[in-house]
């Protein structure tokens, strides 16, 4: 414990009423002592471990001697230094430290301040009794309800009890104060606000421990308790089925369970309050679904008949599917396998898991998950109840991979502990019937949400907090913005995530903080202005951060005025660091979202910047700046994750503006990073464009405030590197001060103890976050997957879009803290030294060419696709930032849009028919085959449509027919098709109906507006396309097929 040493170690903000608690996750150098600060981006996030006195280190799956790429014949091999790479060695990793707490008898505690890191502290008296209720079915928490998708999930009965009312933050003070319009402060005159009462409390945030599976209730003060540490976190009670029992602080009464998105029970007779059953075990004729109970079951399975076959690659280079890849079936019984979690929320790179770290070193593939946690689901069970029942031990939720021994005793899925059954969670409520716990909705569904009781809080849950932070210096005014997002705003408005707690402010910035004072009662908005940068402090903060309903038309009015309130400014200085200070101060006491935009490199105050782009030195892999050059925006990024804010950055410039630095704000802090290079509303009509339809779904879409994460795993298994925006706040913890739908998360794991004793392993995330609605919720997903003991089982089970999108992240931390060409020779590597293994151990014949295994048949295609990515690619046409963007996007975005980015699809659209369309809400949406990105498969008398994710491009062919031409494109002949066209015109043919139906059907299917254009040959774009032809080669990449031949020549060695 004491290698942990969190409250005194790092970056601690002055700030009153600050988290002193919420560090820089620290990492253990093992091999020299040194502990160093981690990042999530920077060099995805490491469990920092306790010194040992000697530490055995596994062979690395990734050593060795490094090949590299052969360049091109264009380019000589002297000019290509040869660099040792591959990845971090695969060695088990120490154990996470257990976080283990003793607990004081059950009786009348007085609270023990402040408790040792072994003491848990207990709130109150321990002995309050609850009654259970049973609620009839005509209580509205019985209805219906489906969410939809991009919504906030609605309850029907009521979050908050009349008996405790979440105490609201001060209203803004009666006007009649003298205004304050555009009157610079002297600098003299302070007039620094009151410490204002933080609802943070000074306690750290994921777990208060919730021992309601044994009906007590501990009530705790950090987030690190609520959620649960690792095994043996609580002690085991001896007590049976003890009486519920609550701490006094912020205790909700007991609710009745109510259940959402189930059927309501046919009988509206309600169980009575007070049941008397048998106690006892009880007979238990089902059949359970846990580990223990699989041998028979498992020992019929066979293996996916496709997976055992081999591919030659070099004789058969067209691999890629016709239709959409999907993600590999674990070889699990159908039981199982019906409730396992969704692929698109979790997944795993290996969906065998090997039964030791030897074996996985064996097989060179990295083991990891990909998480799109909070993603927008059309179906959701939401779970009201009392009793949120869990692990006592390893604190995991009651899921449908757990045994019931009996009908009153459950086993863990990940400690193997055995846990008594509540009484309450003896009920089904869906069902009426008492005795079947395991028909519960928790242990039905892979995928839930319980609404929280009082023991996830540390605080009332925050109200929605919303403060837009503008630059308006004159190169700012000059791109025009402003009116695009303040318009956006005020369509908007009303669309805001929140309640009538929402609150809302407005910062501008030049070389002066301006803040806008909105108290209600003024007839118009008022400016006050701060010249003194260097001392920053908040005027007047109870009329900056205002309720929204109260003073809607004081915002309305300021959105109106704002963009021409500028117009006639000369200051082109840029003071974003002061800003983002000023920022900070103002959000402190209630957290919420900063949205923060900049047109330019800040170059006045604190977060200074200068340019350090060279374009002659945009090809040097060594040269380039990756790296912040302050941590300034780290640790104010820091600063703000302890406060509860997540700083949304959206940069819009045509110059370098060092985002590599800037980015760093919003990955600290679980924010996002938007970039529209060479933005300007007249000059780039196509980023005015796709601004507007990415601000309307970054300002309606779902979010979750004060939020926390952690994943948890089998005993044996162990997590130890993050990769996301967010903070490691303790060992595993992660902290997301805000969490959105269209977040990804990815960790790697080993395996630490030997699997030889369960044939199943289970992964579970647990993400604890407040909605808009100011509901505490924990959203849970549990994954099932078998464990093998060969090397053949491994690959056959190996997920290769997961696997590539692993190896991204990977790369992107290489890219970081060692350079470019290392990271570009470590993908290359993980590539050779996984096929290497299979042709070496697996491969009962050694056949020539390059033979791999059907599961892996993508991989050198997909890798190669990453080399000639905008993170990765060499050569002199990548801008600095647009670099860095696509790395933060590697880092942040879920597996199915990154895989997009990576390897787009290719579709020929000139002949779209209805054959095999889908039929969504009435739409037919053609379903074209995808092809191979080569341009051996265009043709010029077609049409070509490339999805690159972030951006679609529609190429037509000098020939192409001119039935499409004028029925699609609206045109007459070729040579009339617009150099800069960008819309496709809405016309009344079949022709033209299929192709916009599927180009809206794509776009839908992501939370980004990618951009289309319309290409012809002369057309300056037609490079970009050709770009994204992976498998062609180009000055600075081989081609498909000289990447297999240098795969081959390694592998045969």
């Amino acid at each position: 414990m004491s290698s942990h040493a969190p409250v005194n170690q790092g970056y601690n903000s002055q700030l009153p009423g600050s988290y002193p608690h919420l560090l820089p996750a620290k990492t253990l150098n093992l091999a020299s002592g040194q502990s160093s600060y981690h990042g999530s981006q920077g060099s995805g996030q490491t469990l920092h471990k306790p010194p040992v006195a000697s530490l055995s280190v596994a062979p690395s799956p990734y050593s060795g001697p490094v090949p590299r790429m052969p360049p091109p014949a264009s380019q000589s091999p002297a000019a290509a230094p040869r660099l040792s790479g591959g990845f971090p060695p695969g060695a088990s990793p120490l154990p996470p430290v257990n976080w283990q707490h003793s607990s004081p008898p059950m009786a009348p505690q007085t609270n023990h301040c402040p408790p040792e890191p072994s003491q848990l502290a207990v709130l109150g008296n321990t002995n309050l009794s609850v009654h259970h209720q049973y609620v009839s079915s005509g209580d509205p928490s019985l209805q219906n309800n489906y969410v939809t998708s991009g919504s906030a999930l609605s309850l029907r009965n009521p979050p908050l009890p009349t008996t405790f009312q979440p105490g609201a933050p001060p209203g803004p003070p009666p006007a009649g104060g003298p205004p304050l319009v555009r009157a610079p402060v002297p600098q003299n005159v302070s007039l620094r606000a009151a410490p204002q009462p933080s609802f943070n409390s000074a306690a750290n945030q994921e777990g208060i421990t919730s021992n309601t599976n044994n009906g007590s209730m501990m009530v705790h003060g950090s987030y690190d308790e609520i959620e649960g540490g690792g095994f043996l976190a609580t002690p085991q009670f001896a007590t049976k089925n003890p009486q519920m029992s609550r701490g006094v602080g912020y205790a909700y009464p007991s609710l009745p369970p109510g259940y959402q998105n189930t059927a309501p029970p046919t009988s509206a007779t309600g169980m009575p309050s007070s049941l008397n059953y048998r106690s006892g075990p009880q007979a238990f004729p089902q059949t359970p679904l846990g580990a223990n109970h699989l041998t028979a079951s498992m020992s019929g399975l066979s293996l996916h008949p496709e997976g055992l076959q081999v591919v030659n690659l070099l004789q058969e280079r067209k691999m890629l599917p016709t239709t959409p890849l999907q993600p590999p079936a674990p070889n699990l019984h159908e039981d199982i396998q019906k409730l396992n979690c969704n692929p698109e929320l979790f997944r795993c790179t290996l969906t065998s898991i090997p039964q030791t770290q030897a074996l996985l070193n064996k097989a060179k593939l990295p083991l990891g998950l990909l998480l799109h946690p909070f993603k927008d689901l059309v179906q959701l069970p939401v779970v009201t109840s009392s009793t949120i029942v869990r692990c006592r031990s390893c604190r995991t939720y009651i899921n449908p991979f757990v045994s019931f021994l009996d009908q009153r005793r459950w086993k863990c899925n990940l400690c193997y502990r055995v846990n008594d059954v509540p009484e309450e969670f003896m009920y089904n409520p869906l069902t009426r019937v008492y005795g079947e716990p395991h028909r519960r909705p928790e242990v039905q569904n892979a995928t839930i949400e319980f609404m929280a009781p009082s023991e996830y809080m540390l605080r009332p849950p925050q109200p929605p907090v919303y403060l837009f932070v503008f630059d308006v210096s004159h190169n700012a005014f000059e791109t025009g913005y402003l009116n695009s997002v303040c318009q956006s705003l005020l369509d908007n408005l009303d669309l805001l995530p929140g309640n009538t707690r929402t609150k809302i402010g407005f910062i501008t910035f030049d070389s002066t903080i301006h803040f806008y004072s909105l108290q209600e009662g003024l007839s118009q908005p008022q400016m006050l202005i701060i010249s003194d940068i260097d001392d920053i402090f908040i005027p007047m903060p109870e009329n900056l951060l205002v309720n929204l309903n109260e003073s809607k038309e004081l915002v309305q009015g300021l959105l109106k005025t704002l963009p021409q309130m500028f117009n006639k400014s000369l200051e082109t200085q840029s003071a974003l660091g002061p800003a983002l200070q000023a920022a900070f101060k103002l959000m402190s006491p209630t957290g919420g979202r900063m949205s923060v935009f900049q047109t330019q490199l800040p170059t006045l105050g604190v977060g200074a910047l200068k340019p350090r782009e060279e374009p002659n030195q945009r090809s040097s892999a060594k040269e380039i700046h990756l790296t912040p050059s302050t941590d300034f925006y780290k640790k104010l990024a820091l600063d703000c994750s302890g406060q509860q804010v997540a700083v949304d950055l959206f940069l819009l410039s045509g110059q370098y503006s060092d985002l590599a630095s800037l980015g760093c704000i919003s990955r600290y802090s679980a924010g996002s990073v938007y970039y529209y290079p060479s933005y300007h509303h007249q000059h780039n009509p196509v980023q005015v464009q796709k601004l507007q339809k990415e601000l309307q779904r970054y300002l309606t879409r779902k979010i979750g405030f004060e939020a926390v994460m952690r994943i948890r795993c089998t005993k044996g298994l162990s997590i130890h590197t993050f990769h996301g925006n967010f903070f490691v706040r303790s060992t595993d913890l992660l902290s997301l001060p805000n969490v959105n739908p269209d977040a990804g998360y990815a960790v790697q794991m080993s395996v630490e103890e030997t699997l030889t004793d369960t044939q199943l392993v289970s992964f579970q995330s647990a993400l604890l976050y407040t909605s808009s609605k100011g509901e505490r919720r924990i959203r849970v997903h549990t994954l099932c997957l078998p464990v093998v003991s060969t090397l053949n089982e491994i690959f056959l089970g190996a997920d290769v879009q997961a696997i590539s999108g692993l190896l991204a992240n990977m790369a992107v931390d290489r890219s970081m803290t060692a350079s470019l060409s290392d990271a570009r020779d470590a993908l290359v590597n993980a590539v050779i030294d996984s096929l290497s293994a299979y042709r070496s151990s697996v491969l009962s014949n050694q056949q020539p060419g390059l033979v791999v295994p059907f599961s892996l048949r993508l991989f050198p295609l997909f890798v190669l696709a990453l080399l000639k990515q905008k993170s990765f690619q060499t050569g002199t046409n990548t801008r600095l930032d647009e670099r860095i963007f696509a790395m933060c996007q590697v880092k942040n975005q879920p597996l199915v849009y990154l895989m997009l980015t990576t390897h787009p699809s290719l579709y020929r659209v000139d002949t779209l028919s209805d054959e095999g369309a889908l039929n969504i809400n009435d739409r037919t949406i053609p379903q074209p085959p995808v092809l191979q990105l080569s341009v051996e498969n265009l043709s010029r008398d077609g049409a070509f449509l490339m999805d690159a994710g972030s951006v679609l491009m529609l190429w037509i062919g000098k020939n192409c027919a001119q039935h499409f031409l004028s029925q699609v494109l609206g045109v007459q002949n070729y040579a009339s098709i617009p150099q800069a066209m960008t819309d496709l015109p809405e016309l009344d043919t079949p022709e033209s109906s299929r192709t916009l139906a599927f180009i809206s059907w794509l776009r839908e299917q992501r939370p980004f507006f990618p951009i289309l254009h319309i290409i012809r040959d002369e057309s300056p774009m037609k490079a970009n396309f050709l770009q994204n032809m992976v498998e062609d080669r180009t000055e600075s990449a081989l081609s498909y097929y000289e990447f297999l031949l240098h795969i081959q020549q390694q592998v045969n060695k």
